[in-house]
């Protein structure tokens, strides 16, 4: 039930940016925007190369290795979905559309569900997963 929920939830998050793209709304014109969106893209870099050679799972179920918290680990428990959000919401400001919003909340929704189940799954994995979710926060640093 989880992987089919965390996967319902990567699709959501795929067809959000695929609106994105389609409507050629990836891209922020607004300076704001484009200093988020150049924060988002480094934190996700950032983030990636923290993580190392740990692969990508459709579903929300943890790689192998020890739990990660270091580097932007230490301040977001999600930070490449954080990033992917931000840069999602960037887009918005600079495109205030109905559409640009739905494809945005289908992004941070679906994320946010894999968040979710994410979380579970690493609860089970590592012993340490309850203490350090107390210390990082979600998506916000020192706020959510």
């Amino acid at each position: 039930m989880i992987k089919a929920a965390s996967k319902i939830g990567f699709i959501l998050a795929v067809i959000g940016l695929l609106i994105l793209i389609q409507k050629k709304y990836v891209f922020s014109t607004n300076p704001v925007s484009i200093c988020i969106q150049i924060f988002s893209v480094v934190l996700m870099i950032w983030s990636r190369l923290t993580l190392g050679f740990r692969s990508f799972h459709v579903a929300a179920n943890p790689t192998e290795g020890e739990l990660v918290t270091n580097g932007p680990y230490r301040l977001l428990r999600h930070p490449i979905y954080a990033a992917v959000i931000y840069f999602s919401w960037a887009c918005f400001i600079s495109f205030p559309f109905p559409i640009t919003f739905l494809a945005v909340f289908l992004v941070a929704g679906g994320l946010f569900i894999r968040m979710i189940l994410e979380e579970k799954s690493l609860l089970t994995k590592y012993p340490g997963y309850a203490a350090y979710r107390r210390k990082a926060k979600r998506l916000i640093p020192f706020v959510l």
